[in-house]
């Protein structure tokens, strides 16, 4: 296992004008950083996961890419110095809502304040730039790390060559936080989102995970390991527990609030970066028939994009769990961009 590291940014000032004291982003690498600084791959995770999605294991909660990050691999570490950056507001090791204010000394609870996903991405510009990093051969990640590529291409359109968004799409598929803060104030010990002194929530984030890992196809993707209906729930409920237990429920609510305002579809003329847009054929939340919009709107940007299908039973987690088919075609397509 990779040892995680930290960068701090001090007085961090986010799009809504609030300032953090400190904001800490966790961060894993692999690979050599070219002299130069031009060599990285910088890859985004999902909603619910975090920077150990290149080893795979259980924080990879949207899907392992241990199968493409790595020697020889697609994202191969003896060309490019990779970079697996935890989302500011998320849980596994960025500050967030569980993290100490230094202004009171407690959590900051429901007194966290609200992100954009261009926080998210300024926040890892930030982290890039300390490591060294001058620009980037792209930007790759699923689900809402597709999110954040796309953001990386509008903010900084002259920082990457290629962006390779995964099972996603221009704006949020949700439309409301009513649903999410609903479920969650369910639990006893809520309390409006300061639970950290009451035992925490992860009885009811644990039935929530379970019903998510469905949504996203994880039942399919055990069903050979566990053929048993039986046996597959409780191994189910045993990923969803251990999920539970690491991620922190307010970080749900930061980053759902911050998908709520992410939209980058009127803002696709400023990027300069080639495109590789992935879908799953069978994927719920990012379903193929959004390809045509997101091509469409892309190709009248004037946006170099290219799209590939992925055919896999694996829903939401097609690009881990059936990572050798769409392998060659990120191979191809960064080999395809500059590099150093």
């Amino acid at each position: 296992m990779l040892p995680m590291q930290f960068h701090t940014i001090r007085d961090f000032r986010l799009a809504g004008g609030a300032v953090l004291a400190e904001a800490r982003i966790a961060y894993l690498t692999l690979g050599t950083l070219a002299p130069g600084g031009r060599n990285a791959v910088l890859v985004t995770h999902g909603y619910t996961s975090g920077p150990r999605m290149i080893e795979g294991g259980e924080s990879a909660s949207e899907g392992s890419w241990a199968a493409l990050v790595g020697p020889g691999r697609p994202i191969d570490t003896d060309r490019y110095f990779v970079v697996a950056s935890n989302m500011l507001g998320s849980s596994f090791g960025s500050t967030n809502a569980a993290s100490i204010d230094p202004a009171s000394g407690r959590p900051y609870g429901s007194r966290f304040p609200e992100i954009t996903v261009g926080d998210i991405v300024a926040a890892q510009k930030h982290l890039l730039e300390a490591l060294g990093v001058r620009h980037l051969v792209a930007v790759v990640g699923p689900s809402y790390g597709g999110f954040q590529a796309f953001q990386w291409a509008v903010d900084n359109p002259e920082f990457m060559h290629g962006i390779v968004p995964v099972v996603t799409g221009l704006r949020s598929p949700v439309a409301r936080i009513e649903p999410l803060l609903a479920q969650l104030a369910q639990d006893p010990n809520w309390n409006g989102g300061d639970y950290y002194d009451r035992g925490g929530v992860a009885g009811t984030t644990t039935e929530m995970r379970i019903e998510t890992l469905k949504g996203y196809g994880l039942a399919e993707g055990l069903a050979e390991r566990f053929p048993d209906p039986a046996a597959r729930e409780a191994e189910l409920r045993r990923i969803a527990r251990a999920w539970a237990e690491q991620f922190d429920a307010n970080s749900l609510v930061i980053l759902r609030k911050a998908m709520l305002r992410y939209d980058v579809a009127s803002h696709l003329p400023r990027i300069r970066a080639r495109v590789l847009y992935v879908l799953s054929s069978t994927d719920k939340l990012f379903p193929p028939s959004l390809a045509p919009e997101v091509m469409g709107a892309l190709q009248a940007a004037g946006v170099s994009a290219e799209y590939v299908p992925l055919e896999s039973p694996f829903g939401h987690l097609a690009s881990g769990l059936d990572a050798d088919r769409w392998a060659p075609a990120l191979r191809a397509f960064l080999r395809s961009l500059p590099s150093g």
